[in-house]
Order: structure tokens, then C-alpha cells, then sequence
């Protein structure tokens, strides 16, 4: 239990800085339908990746409503029986029937609550850090009754807009402009506060605090050494095929499952995903090695143990996280005659992408090309596409057509059918 007056004290002075902090750069969110929609919002992501932002954006479409986040160390003892006095509290101050709670996880049982507020007819977005925490309680207890937003650092479009920098109709001085803050963006990557204050101490303190608070106090990890060496090293060598086992022995953890549950820890937080191999059997999908991916290049270049620049590797992650925004279904695929092709999105038709930061170089435009003929033949597919950094052409080769295009028209979403 907590005491009323501390309550009251929290809550008037959280309303006031929430509602006093700049909205920030427009995300990229149907706002119109948000807000519509009588459904609870759900809105989940990496720490700091600007959820709280968000709902400060999408707070400008009410006149009254009320807030409160749940990670301040002086709600530490809220239990759900204070959900009660929360509410006098909120009517205290004024009449709404929306409702803003942030990192909403941190209450047990805090399902029940919402569901109240939804069967009464209130609008309610929530926010949380944590996928698996949520989406057990959410599928229990409110199937039916919610929207899931998953938000990142910024996109690419998005820190154009922070920039200040228009894509429109770009002409040459515009293009390249557009790719100096490319750069940028592959270098640094878009945790939207990070950008504001570019200091890489930043990044490297909320990487520990997900480390620790969220993961190894939550989850009670007992071997914390391994799981650090374990996630920095994860990092270190992202875009890689890698295995339960081979990762079990590096680090001397006991077993591929706790390695596996380890790998799962950090995917619940968002600091990284696995890519399963495509094949038409999910079992096959679960056994074959995996290929990770982190949450952001600037993250990971603040916290990875190696210095070199990885641009080609900086940009296939940039190019999947693009794909996670847009919601598709992406494997890695590898043919008969062991080519890889970077991406299989599957979607109808599928799409083949392949990444390479230039193809002027002979043996690696031949390389590339080979492997996306092979997959286009096993998969009876007359089309696919490369991603470079700054290249633009169309190849034709035994009636395939392969596309070349620039990474920026990709990211801000020019067609490449």
C-alpha cells in the first residue's frame, strides 16, 4: 500500500511535467485512428525509444485527461488496491474519461484494472518496456480489447523530420544533404533523446539499466556475468548466424535452454531480435541457427567491443528494423546450393532482399547476384531487390530482374515493387 498524500503529491507533480516537456518530432502514427478507436491502446518498445513522448502527441487530441508512470521509485509499493484511491485522486483534479499510464508493468495485476476502465468506457493507452509481461496479462484477461503499437527509436523519416531536412522531390543538393544525415543516422542511430544531447554516455546508462533493473533484478538471473558477456557479445557480432550451444560453451552457461531463456530476456526488452531461417517447417524454424539483430546502430556502437564502423552490417540491421516498422514477417534464407539471401519477406508475393553497402566491387556483385538467382529459381520468383548505400540500376540476368536501389529511397518508402 502506499499513502494517499504521497499518491496525490506523485500524481499532480508528474501531470505537471508531462504536460509542461515539448512534444517532440511527430511520429510516424495514425493519430486520427488512435484516438478513434474505443479500444486500449497498447504502446510497447525499447526503453527511451519515446512512448512517453508519444502519448504527450497524442494527449493534444483531449481537452482533460489523466496521467501517471508507474516507474518512480515513490511508487515502488503501489499495489493494486491503490488503484482505487489513484482514481479519487484523479476526479479530485478534474473530470475525463481518458486515461495515459506509463510503464504500467511495474503494478501486479494491473490487467484487471484496465479492464475495469475499458467495460466503463474510458479510453485507455498504456505503455510498457516489456513484451512478454504484457502480451501474457493482455491474451489472459483483455483479448478482444486492445490495439498493440510496437515503437522504436526513431526511423529514418522521422529523424529527417528532427533534422529538419525535407524529402520531397529531392534535387542533387537535397540528395545530398539527405545522405550526410544518413550518415549520421547509421553512425549514431535514433533514440530520440540520445540525438538531442549526442553524448554516447547516455546510451551505454540506459543499456545498464535495462541490463540490470529490468532483466537481471526482474527476471532473478543468477549468473549475471555470463548474461552481460553474453548480450554485449550479441551486439558485438549482430547480423551473424549463431546457436544456443555454441553461445552455452563460449560463456560456460549450464544449459542451451538457459541460454535460449537469456537470449529471450533481451528480446522481451526490445534490445534485440532473432531471425529464424525460412523454411515451410516451424519445427525446422526453431531448431536451425538464428541471426540477431539489435535495436539500434548507435546503441550498439556504445556499447559493442569492437571500433570498427560494421556500415555494411549497420546498414542490413537498419534495413530489418525498417522491415519491423512496417510489420512484415522477415526470415533469412539460404538455398539448396548454401547462398544466403540477407531477407525473405513473406508476404504475397514474396519479396527477396538482398543488402550490400556498394556493388561496384566485381566479386561481390557477383556474389550477391548469384545467391538471389538461386532463391528466385527455388521460389519461382522473376523479381527481387539489393539495398546499397547509394547505387541505382536494374540488372536483368537469365529473365530475372534484379533491382538496385539507394538505402535512403528505401527508408523513406519509395516503391521498389
Amino acid at each position: 500500500m502506499i499513502a494517499q498524500h504521497i499518491l496525490e503529491e506523485v500524481v499532480y507533480e508528474q501531470f505537471n511535467t508531462f504536460t509542461r516537456k515539448n512534444i517532440g518530432t511527430i511520429r510516424e502514427i495514425d493519430f486520427n485512428y488512435l484516438t478513434k478507436s474505443h479500444l486500449i491502446t497498447v504502446l510497447t518498445g525499447v526503453r527511451r525509444c519515446g512512448k512517453s513522448t508519444l502519448l504527450r502527441q497524442i494527449a493534444r487530441f483531449y481537452s482533460t485527461f489523466y496521467y501517471i508512470n508507474f516507474d518512480d521509485e515513490r511508487l515502488a509499493d503501489f499495489e493494486i488496491n491503490d488503484f482505487r484511491t489513484l482514481l479519487l485522486i484523479f476526479q479530485k483534479k478534474q473530470k475525463s474519461t481518458v486515461f495515459f499510464i506509463d510503464e504500467i508493468q511495474m503494478v501486479e495485476g494491473w490487467e484487471r484494472f484496465v479492464r475495469r476502465l475499458f467495460e466503463q468506457e474510458n479510453k485507455v493507452y498504456i505503455t510498457g518496456s516489456n513484451s512478454k509481461l504484457l502480451s501474457s496479462e493482455l491474451s489472459t484477461h483483455l483479448t478482444g480489447r486492445y490495439q498493440k503499437i510496437e515503437l522504436y527509436p526513431f526511423s529514418f523519416k522521422e529523424f529527417l523530420s528532427f533534422k529538419n531536412v525535407k524529402y520531397s522531390e529531392p534535387t542533387s543538393a537535397k540528395q545530398a544533404e539527405i545522405l550526410k544525415t544518413l550518415d549520421d543516422y547509421i553512425s549514431k542511430g535514433g533514440f530520440p533523446e540520445y540525438r538531442a544531447l549526442d553524448d554516447k554516455e547516455y546510451l551505454r546508462l540506459v543499456y545498464n539499466d535495462i541490463i540490470y533493473r529490468d532483466l537481471i533484478v526482474r527476471f532473478g538471473i543468477k549468473n549475471t556475468k555470463a548474461f552481460k558477456q553474453l548480450s554485449n557479445y550479441l551486439f558485438t557480432n549482430f547480423t551473424k548466424e549463431t546457436s544456443y550451444n555454441s553461445l552455452r560453451k563460449l560463456f560456460g552457461i549450464s544449459s542451451p535452454s538457459t541460454t535460449s531463456e537469456y537470449v529471450s530476456y533481451l528480446q522481451q526488452a526490445y534490445l534485440l531480435f532473432e531471425c529464424y531461417k525460412y523454411d515451410y517447417s516451424l519445427k525446422k524454424q526453431i531448431v536451425y541457427n538464428k541471426k540477431v539483430y539489435v535495436i539500434d546502430t548507435g546503441l550498439r556502437s556504445a556499447i559493442a567491443l569492437n571500433f570498427s564502423k560494421n556500415l555494411g552490417q549497420n546498414i542490413e540491421n537498419i534495413v530489418f528494423l525498417e522491415l519491423k516498422r512496417r510489420q512484415k514477417e522477415v526470415f533469412f534464407y539460404k538455398t539448396k546450393d548454401h547462398y544466403e539471401v540477407d531477407f525473405i519477406v513473406h508476404e504475397n508475393p514474396i519479396k527477396l532482399i538482398q543488402v550490400s553497402y556498394t556493388m561496384l566491387n566485381i566479386e561481390t556483385a557477383n556474389r550477391e547476384k548469384r545467391a538471389l538467382i538461386s532463391a528466385m529459381k527455388e521460389l519461382d520468383l522473376q523479381k527481387s531487390i539489393i539495398i546499397t548505400y547509394n547505387e541505382e540500376s536494374t540488372i536483368i540476368e537469365r529473365n530475372k530482374q534484379i533491382k538496385i536501389i539507394p538505402l535512403w529511397k528505401f527508408l523513406i518508402n519509395i516503391s521498389y515493387d
